[in-house]
């Protein structure tokens, strides 16, 4: 099963014709013959201005796997409505499913935020998969050593925060995406398909995602050897932009 999610808003600049859009964009899909996606993916606004988005990826697979990212996104999306910071959100988040499931359980995690109060970006993961951030042609991996939620007692998450400017393309993804294509010899390289996909930085976050999560399909020569899902959240500046906020979902059943 495939499912993806769209997200357009727009955020005033100092021109007044100029217009910072930010486009947040999902892509995701089972592991191959497996009923259920053990990825979760949650967004919230901000109370204070903006958007936060919430990826857990449970421990396996399948039904089981869900359940348990279910629980960490349940809790991080009702933290962040209620002003909590983002990194304080991680290490509850982790508290919280290391007692309800006695510290047997784990789950790669991220926390998304376009936070209009301190106008940045920011970055909060416990994930052994890196993020990628790509400014124009330049690409930084964010990639500090961070563990996964829910096992180990004094677990916190690794934050990286960046000002809102145009040009900046973010992408999320689990480890299905990060593994994809190890089997066969041919592991994903994001920076390159990123070049190829947006040359200009102009194509459109759903576009992007949508790439990517294909060409992980292609190089596990279409069975996904996990759950994989792809975010994408790009900031362009938009000349007199439709300043309706939009919000789409399509999913198979």
């Amino acid at each position: 099963m495939t499912a993806s999610v769209n997200v357009t808003a727009t955020l005033p600049v100092d021109s007044t014709t100029t217009r910072l859009e930010v486009q947040i964009a999902v892509e995701k899909i089972n592991k191959y013959a497996s009923r259920e996606s053990g990825d979760t993916v949650e967004v919230i606004e901000r109370p204070r201005g903006g958007v936060s988005i919430v990826v857990a990826d449970g421990q396996r697979s399948g039904r089981s796997a869900k359940r348990i990212s279910n629980i960490a996104v349940r809790k991080a999306i009702s933290l962040l409505a209620e002003g909590v910071r983002d990194g304080a959100v991680a290490r509850a988040t982790h508290d919280y499913l290391h007692l309800q499931r006695g510290g047997k359980v784990s789950a790669e995690f991220f926390i998304v935020s376009v936070d209009l109060a301190s106008q940045t970006l920011v970055v909060s993961r416990n994930a052994r998969c890196p993020v990628l951030l790509r400014r124009g042609d330049h690409f930084t991996w964010f990639d500090q050593a961070s563990e996964a939620i829910g096992i180990y007692r004094n677990t916190k998450p690794a934050i990286d925060e960046l000002p809102l400017a145009a040009g900046i393309t973010l992408l999320v993804f689990t480890d299905g995406v990060w593994g994809a294509g190890g089997q066969n010899d041919a592991p994903i390289d994001l920076p390159a398909l990123l070049e190829a996909v947006d040359p200009g930085g102009q194509t459109s976050a759903r576009s992007v995602a949508r790439a990517v999560l294909q060409e992980a399909i292609r190089l596990d020569r279409g069975r996904p050897r996990d759950d994989a899902t792809v975010l994408v959240v790009k900031l362009q500046n938009r000349i007199q932009p439709d300043m309706v906020r939009s919000l789409s979902m399509r999913f198979p059943i």
